[in-house]
């Protein structure tokens, strides 16, 4: 009986220490994303301020709004469509293919990403006019696809908003015929800090670094944009149209009350 304790003590201790090395690698993974956040926080402001202008001013002209992101970079341009506490008139613009990695090979994604006229193709299919907002996000901003996304709808007249990690632009070889980047092309760019090759840890004996924080850093300069964007319209006199959560009570007639007076704007419940 106390041999067997004594068994069980050992590997309750040893559990206990290897709980203890992979807490420090997570805390030193908050660590670093607090501190991007931070960082963006203070050294972006204007252009976050500049952004939430540019989305009111569409929402107080009726115009549209848009969002695009492949890969990964697709998860922060959906989580500020059709969510609750989100502006209603924020709108996914698909690329078939990129999205996510639900498509099979999930390889295929990266490749699309390199294909000319692939976004004016899009673009022109889509609703998106002069006057129209379109978030372009893109981590790298070196491959064809945000590129010319960005181009093309900057010359249909829409306001283009980058968020993307301007580093890449110095450290990095574009993979566009122009040799410009994402961020070469947009009317305001969201600077998300992010070292290339994403990876905010090393750790002896793990060969390649690891932990991005690309997704936490860009999702909060996407929310922190909406904020501001509400704010502005408020400071006009304009409600902003907000989603309720529809798990709460009178969330679904509230949402329904703004999609209707919305329709004309909102294109993914079409």
């Amino acid at each position: 009986m106390g041999e067997n304790a004594g068994e069980n003590t050992a590997g309750n201790a040893g559990n206990t220490a290897a709980s203890a090395a992979e807490s420090k690698l997570a805390g030193r993974f908050f660590d670093a994303a607090i501190g991007l956040l931070q960082q963006v926080r203070d050294e972006d402001a204007a252009e976050i301020a500049a952004a939430g202008a540019a989305v009111a001013e569409a929402v107080a002209n009726g115009n549209r709004l848009f969002t695009f992101g492949a890969g990964h970079s697709s998860l922060p341009a959906q989580d500020v469509v059709y969510r609750a506490g989100g502006l209603a008139l924020m709108n996914l613009l698909v690329v078939p293919g990129v999205v996510g990695v639900d498509v099979m090979p999930a390889t295929l994604g990266s490749a699309l990403e390199r294909v000319d006229g692939l976004a004016g193709a899009v673009l022109d299919s889509s609703p998106a006019a002069a006057g129209d907002v379109l978030f372009v996000i893109s981590l790298s901003g070196r491959n064809a696809l945000p590129v010319e996304m960005a181009m093309n709808a900057r010359a249909l007249g829409l306001t283009v908003i980058g968020v993307t990690s301007v580093a890449y632009g110095t450290e990095t070889k574009s993979r566009h015929v122009s040799g410009t980047y994402l961020k070469d092309h947009c009317d305001i760019v969201l600077d998300s800090k992010i070292a290339v090759g994403d990876a905010e840890l090393t750790h002896d004996g793990i060969e390649a670094p690891f932990a991005p924080a690309s997704t936490v850093v860009t999702s909060a300069l996407m929310q922190a944009t909406m904020a501001a964007a509400a704010e502005e319209l408020v400071r006009r006199g304009i409600e902003p149209p907000l989603l309720r959560s529809g798990n709460v009570d009178g969330g679904h007639e509230w949402n329904g009350r703004v999609m209707t007076e919305y329709a004309d704007r909102i294109f993914y419940k079409h």
